[in-house]
């Protein structure tokens, strides 16, 4: 089975075809036939994504990308894949109507696909002893067993979801206030670095960390050791700004302020996670979404797994962030089951939680 995923939730446009074939596990393997992704570097300047020029450049950015994918494969597609939430609405409404206008041309049924889920998927495929690229090559899938608990973290998202078995999930724990790569932002914003924070930070850390510069305090460590699964960047956004706002910032001081912000959100996230798992008697730990490309904290995760026996999986940093891939491959599984939608009744929703 052919399918076309499109992904427009935030500020990447991502198409992507595949042909897959089998049931979940084992049996299930696919090939990537083309994939192409335009990321948005117009938000730079507003430190964030501005919802109106991201529609307008998901709007430009869709012909191109969708000439570049069915340039070697115009036919047949068996089923588009299109992302319709949780994300920014205006986004989400650009892939929804490309959607719409392919269906109707090829005359063929659409699947929509929610974004957690897709993350969910992407890091369940075994990519090793592949080119970075992937292309026209079998991959298969992990090895897990139910449940899994997934963590997703990102922009927009900081979630522990518990999935029993698939197509049923459970939310454990949220954040109540910033997602962790909000607050990656948001801290990149306070010590003068360019947007997206992420990648800036994690660059600063890595330095203090081969100087060995370190902070000479230490940033809190946000609900850890609460009795819940919930978490909150929001303190440790606003420790920092009060750090910023009480020291002059030196350049060595960026670095350590990196460094011990980077530790702190590691620490929280391994430990509530790794606590869930243990709770909730998991053996399959599925970590997705934008910030787990964070070296730091695939690090810390890769080390507690190993010395748990508990299997970690996680995505190539270039599947981390958003993609057409990931939609596509929720999409194919969707579509085994033949739950398509009227292509005309398909909206977008911003809130969209999965199970819903």
């Amino acid at each position: 089975m052919k399918i076309l995923g499109i992904e427009t939730s935030a500020d990447d446009t991502g198409i992507a075809l595949i042909e897959a074939n089998g049931e979940l596990g084992q049996d299930f393997r696919f090939k990537v036939l083309e994939t192409a992704l335009s990321s948005q570097p117009i938000h730079a300047e507003y430190g964030g994504i501005f919802p109106a020029m991201a529609k307008k450049e998901h709007a430009k950015n869709l012909p191109i990308l969708l000439e570049q994918v069915l340039k070697k494969n115009q036919t047949g597609i068996d089923a588009i894949a299109v992302t319709v939430g949780p994300g920014l609405e205006p986004c989400l409404w650009t892939g929804i109507t490309k959607a719409q206008e392919l269906s109707k041309k090829w005359n063929v049924p659409v699947v929509p696909v929610n974004h957690v889920e897709g993350h969910i998927f992407v890091s369940l495929m075994r990519y090793e002893n592949h080119d970075s690229r992937f292309m026209n090559r079998e991959i298969r899938m992990h090895a897990f067993e139910f449940p899994i608990l997934a963590l997703l973290i990102s922009g927009g998202h900081t979630e522990l979801i518990l999935m029993k078995e698939f197509g049923s999930y459970e939310y454990i724990g949220r954040t109540r206030d910033d997602a962790v790569g909000e607050a990656f932002d948001k801290v990149a914003r306070l010590l003068g670095l360019a947007y997206p924070g992420g990648p800036e930070i994690s660059r600063l850390a890595e330095t203090a960390r081969q100087q060995k510069l370190k902070a000479d305090f230490v940033l809190p460590r946000p609900m850890m050791k609460e009795d819940n699964y919930d978490f909150s960047f929001s303190g440790l956004k606003t420790a920092v700004e009060r750090r910023v706002a009480t020291h002059p910032l030196q350049s060595l001081d960026r670095e350590k302020i990196a460094r011990e912000f980077e530790d702190a959100v590691a620490d929280v996230l391994t430990y509530k996670t790794l606590r869930a798992v243990e709770e909730y008697g998991v053996h399959t730990l599925v970590i997705g979404g934008g910030v787990s490309a964070n070296m730091r904290i695939r690090k810390k995760f890769a080390f507690w797994a190993k010395e748990s026996g508990l299997a970690l999986l996680l995505p190539p940093p270039e599947f981390s962030t958003d993609n057409g891939l990931m939609i596509a491959l929720s999409g194919y599984f969707h579509a085994l089951k033949k739950e398509f939608a009227d292509p005309t009744k398909l909206s977008a929703n911003g809130n969209l939680r999965l199970n819903s």
